[in-house]
């Protein structure tokens, strides 16, 4: 069995097409107190202190998981252990909130 160690990136205008055809979830890896100031609206947190293996694949339901961070640095550094976290296919969004937000797509 291969072990993914790596998560594809995706620009924000791909991973929102990809939320927007039901086909995809974002996934909030920063902590409740930085997902309470400001998230991306539908994203599940799930805090990179107490994600577990099968957690992301839980809030998936199937779904292609999309992870984030604030600017893209948690996720590319906690690449293996978040892949691990889901048996689908997994991404990253390439500048995280930050780029969401510079892409002028829509926060909760």
């Amino acid at each position: 069995m291969t072990v993914r160690t790596e998560l594809k990136p995706l620009t924000p205008a791909q991973a929102k097409a990809l939320v927007d055809s039901g086909k995809a979830i974002l996934v909030d890896i920063r902590e409740t107190h930085e997902h309470a100031r400001e998230n991306i609206a539908g994203a599940a947190l799930a805090p990179l202190s107490r994600i577990g293996a099968g957690e992301a694949e839980a809030a998936a339901k199937g779904k292609l998981v999309i992870f984030h961070c604030q600017s893209g640095m948690r996720t590319a550094t906690n690449a293996g252990r978040l892949a691990g976290t889901c048996k689908g296919e997994a991404y990253v969004l390439a500048g995280g909130l930050n780029a969401w937000k510079q892409a002028g797509l829509p926060l909760a």
